[in-house]
């Protein structure tokens, strides 16, 4: 049964919904007012530094250097084992990519990092990107600038120490001085840089972030925390931030989009590449939490992987980490199974001559020491392999081509304004596209048009009788009933099924 929170819940969502499309204003502000509270209520409980997580540490590196090496850490959250009397190295210099499966702890890792539940030298400073940048009248580029607490102390120093009689003396000349060496005379150019390579062109960066969405927030946040450039940088998914919220289409049984080794939609490709070749650069400590194998290799120096509750490092990119664990996990493989058949062997022994005659019973006996002692000294362990889903489609038949063919098709949402001139292409069942462009460029309404949901000005759209499409796209709200869960939804969408089984 759902509860009263998720039906009030729900209710915000389609309020929401509701006001985007021009719904009731009485419903908007709701929304917005609960909003507000659950955000005032997130920072209360930040404030009070409530957690619901435990960790424990022994810092075993030197306190004054840059290269961390903690030992016996073991994390929990809400009382479960997630790490146990493992150890994390993290040197300055090197850029860490985390694996591991969904849920096995690698964001409550990276917080537990970022709140200093470690024990992380006080001089190594920490930005851990979490959430987007608050809604303010604040332009995107002076939100960016603003977080350099450091620079903006100074800077009122010097105009508080100029404004004396003496000039500001020595005092002046040495924040000068420290100003000079911060590059403050380029803040504002460095941090325009990063808002451009992120996708915001001059008039965006002029624009209030309370007029961003909560997707562009979350891209000020990570220019941010690339402009401050920490000692440790954690990024938990960064690519997820750069999605430009367009529809993708999956057509017969391929899908229209895919982007370093994992299936991804409505990325913005040109920031992910700026981002990736900026991360490559970074020469302090940085730790990435992403799924893209592309990213990964491009700019990670080593692979941090947890599993059964250890973390256990890796050097080199992706592609290095996984023929490195393969070769590792065949011959410990091999070493399991030689002494699971040595342990075998033993025990018939044992069992078939421990009470037959004295020499036999002296051998039984000689066998029976060297396994305790093999059990003593450890086994090896059995390969833990990581679980696979495995998605199987089903056969929707053959269709002779033209599946879906555009036949000098013209199309603009004003006569004046075309976005498409007599285009001609097709897309058949063994047809796996790429639909790549800037925002605005006319990707989402090609896919309309495709779909049937727009109709071309000229030309035509022709589609197979029998062929059927499917289509996924970001704004769930609009297509789930947010009263149901995700089985109740399946069962609804799919009653056969159910009679099926």
């Amino acid at each position: 049964m759902v509860s009263d929170a998720s039906k009030k819940k729900a209710a915000q969502k389609k309020a929401a919904a509701a006001a985007k499309r021009g719904g009731k204003a009485p419903a908007a502000a709701g929304a917005s007012k609960n909003a507000g509270g659950v955000e005032k209520l997130t920072n209360e409980v930040d404030a009070l530094q409530i957690s619901d997580r435990t960790c424990t540490g022994v810092l075993c590196s030197h306190p004054l250097s840059r290269d961390i090496r903690i030992e016996s850490l073991s994390l929990t959250f809400h009382g479960h084992d997630l790490i146990v009397d493992s150890e994390l190295e993290l040197n300055y210099g090197r850029r860490y990519g985390l694996l591991g499966l969904n849920g096995c702890g690698k964001s409550t890792l990276l917080t537990s990092i970022g709140c200093r539940e470690l024990p992380i030298p006080e001089h190594m400073d920490i930005y851990h990107l979490s959430r987007e940048i608050e809604a303010s009248d604040m332009s995107s580029l002076e939100a960016v600038m603003s977080c350099d607490e450091e620079r903006l102390r100074l800077e009122k120093e010097a105009e508080a120490l100029a404004g004396q009689d003496d000039g500001g003396g020595e005092a002046l000349e040495r924040i000068y001085e420290r100003l000079e060496a911060m590059d403050a005379a380029t803040a504002e150019k460095r941090a325009a840089e990063i808002l451009y390579g992120l996708g915001f062109n001059k008039k965006m960066q002029e624009k209030k972030t309370r007029d961003f969405s909560g997707g562009w927030r979350m891209r000020i946040a990570l220019a941010r925390a690339l402009f401050i450039y920490p000692t440790i940088l954690l990024l938990d998914e960064p690519t997820n931030h750069l999605v430009s919220y367009e529809y993708r289409v999956l057509t017969g049984c391929g899908y229209a989009y895919r982007y370093g080794g994992t299936r991804s939609y409505g990325l913005d490709l040109e920031a992910c590449v700026w981002l990736e070749e900026t991360l490559k650069k970074f020469d302090r400590i940085l730790v990435v939490v992403s799924h893209s194998q592309d990213f990964l290799n491009g700019v990670c120096t080593n692979i941090i992987h947890m599993q059964s509750k250890t973390l256990k490092l890796y050097t080199g990119n992706y592609d290095q980490y996984v023929q490195t664990r393969s070769e590792l996990e065949e011959n410990q493989m091999k070493q399991y199974k030689w002494e699971q058949e040595q342990i075998s062997s033993m025990k018939e022994y044992i069992a078939r001559f421990g009470h037959g005659s004295a020499k036999l019973a002296r051998q039984a006996q000689s066998k029976e020491k060297t396994l305790a002692k093999m059990e003593r000294g450890g086994l090896t362990e059995k390969v833990a392999r990581d679980k696979i889903l495995v998605f199987r489609f089903t056969d929707v038949g053959k269709l002779p081509p033209p599946v879906l063919q555009f036949v000098e098709v013209t199309f603009g949402y004003t006569p004046d304004n075309l976005i498409y001139k007599n285009l001609d292409f097709g897309v058949d069942l063994d047809s796996r596209v790429a639909l790549v462009g800037p925002n605005g460029a006319g990707k989402s309404t090609l896919l309309k048009l495709m779909t049937g949901d727009l109709v071309p000005l000229d030309g035509m759209v022709r589609r197979h009788n029998h062929l059927r499409i499917a289509q996924f796209h970001q704004h769930l709200t609009e297509k789930l009933d947010l009263e149901l869960s995700a089985l109740q939804f399946m069962i609804k969408e799919y009653p056969e099924l159910r009679k099926k089984r």
